[in-house]
């Protein structure tokens, strides 16, 4: 269910992704003629009360459902042996929500983050309200570890939201 086909494209330092395959998505790293697409779909209000709109675009991969753009999905990478792990973040068209697209695609990333980086650990950061996106991580194997009190802008009234800190450690990708 889920390859990677080795295009050998640089994603983040030390990051070598080509295209993933998940169960109904497809992850591959982002182009020059997705930009518009991706922009247009993290201004959407339901995207924007959770998501800044990034300088770029490029570190990203998209996620492609019958060869459509339907949102990216981003990493980083701790490369500090005592503290190795990745981190995870995605945003997806509204109209593709609750369709278990978005589980897809972070399942079909941390398959690859765990068995083609090796790491042991992922983390994932959504505001404490976005119920829809814990429920989404926590059918992938993530796990609260805790609130993050006033964590990052709320997008909705310029103040600042709490953040739930999930992980998921290698043996409990589902």
């Amino acid at each position: 269910m889920y390859s990677d086909s080795g295009d050998d494209r640089q994603q983040q330092p030390g990051g070598e992704v080509g295209e993933l395959h998940g169960a109904a998505v497809v992850l591959r790293p982002t182009t020059a003629t997705d930009i518009t697409t991706l922009d247009r779909i993290v201004r959407e209000p339901e995207v924007a009360a959770w998501w800044s709109v990034p300088d770029d675009y490029r570190d990203m991969l998209a996620i492609l459902c019958h060869d459509e753009v339907i949102g990216a999905i981003q990493f980083s990478e701790e490369t500090d042996p005592e503290f190795r792990h990745a981190s995870i973040d995605i945003f997806l068209t509204a109209r593709r929500h609750g369709q278990g697209l978005g589980t897809d695609a972070v399942r079909t990333l941390a398959h690859w983050l765990i068995h083609e980086r090796g790491h042991h650990r992922l983390t994932i950061d959504p505001a404490a309200a976005n119920t829809p996106a814990i429920r989404s991580y926590r059918k992938v194997g993530f796990q609260p570890v805790g609130i993050m009190r006033a964590y990052g802008r709320d997008h909705r009234t310029g103040g600042w939201a709490d953040g739930l800190l999930m992980d998921l450690l290698a043996d409990e990708l589902t």
